[in-house]
């Protein structure tokens, strides 16, 4: 009884702990965004204009470069995930394959985002700035696609590995029973194996774009930081985190570094409107009898 009564205080203090931190974090963003808050108010998140002689400044053009190199590098990450998740998960569950391969993932997953930025820097963006060249387009290299690229590879791992925990939790009878009916290898995985697991799944991809979302320091070293808003996917451009990163040690202005902890107050807030809609889409996606 002491045992439960411990652990359960345990439990408490940690909960209390954690929610406390999450507020100080909250009410220190507000505090440091209150001058930018009240000189610019809403406007602040539809202005295009980042101007920092003239103290003008508006979040749109950074919502736009973290939501496009997002998505992209979600949409080029989730087929890659998949696969690999279904390679382990159902087809080599065990052997040097799977060791290797695993491994490999784990590997890429530990890298620190610096290394990829320079992998990126100077592997990546030369081979950009050719096929810009083909394509007619003025040849800079670093953009939103190259920052996309980049974090399609640094998500995979996270997607993948998740997944393909999620996929070796269905049951093995259920997978039977679809054999027995004259499923193929497909009707199996498409019929049995992802409806039944398409919750975990979902939760992988959410992880894996919110680590896109706020990733900073490989994007800050491929995207161009540039304050204004992309024209196309090969445009320079910035995302919330990187112009954070840029600018915040420069910023000699009260207006200016005011501004700069507004846009994390709204990376803050939008990273948790993520994780609620993503909780309540999992919540839905669940079948019957998985917990």
């Amino acid at each position: 009884m002491r045992k439960d009564r411990f652990f359960k205080m345990v439990l408490w203090v940690s909960g209390i702990l954690f929610t406390l931190i999450i507020l100080s974090i909250l009410i220190y963003l507000f505090k440091g965004s209150y001058l930018s808050i009240k000189t610019f108010g809403l406007k602040f998140l539809v202005n295009k204009i980042w101007d920092p002689v003239n103290e003008q400044f508006g979040l749109l053009p950074f919502v736009v470069g973290t939501l496009l190199t997002s998505i992209i590098s979600l949409l080029l990450a989730l087929p890659f995930s998949l696969s690999l998740a279904i390679l382990l998960g159902v087809f080599y569950k065990k052997g040097f394959l799977n060791k290797f391969l695993s491994y490999a993932t784990e590997l890429l997953a530990g890298i620190p985002s610096v290394i990829y930025g320079f992998w990126g820097l100077f592997f990546l963006v030369p081979i950009m700035r050719k096929i810009e060249i083909k394509l007619g387009i003025l040849p800079y290299g670093v953009g939103i696609l190259t920052a996309s690229l980049i974090l399609s590879i640094m998500i995979i791992p996270y997607i993948s590995l998740i997944s393909k925990e999620v996929i070796n939790m269905v049951p093995q009878d259920l997978i039977e029973a679809g054999y027995s009916l004259g499923a193929t290898n497909w009707e199996v995985i498409k019929k049995v194996i992802i409806p039944y697991s398409r919750s975990g799944i979902f939760a992988g991809v959410l992880l894996g774009f919110g680590r896109a979302f706020g990733e900073t320091m490989a994007v800050t070293m491929v995207i161009g930081n540039s304050n204004f808003l992309p024209k196309n996917i090969f445009s320079p451009s910035n995302t919330m985190a990187s112009v954070i990163a840029n600018e915040f040690t420069e910023a000699v202005k009260d207006i200016h570094l005011s501004s700069l902890i507004q846009i994390g107050l709204w990376l803050f807030l939008l990273s948790i409107f993520i994780n609620f809609i993503g909780e309540i889409v999992i919540n839905k996606m669940k079948v019957k009898g998985e917990k």
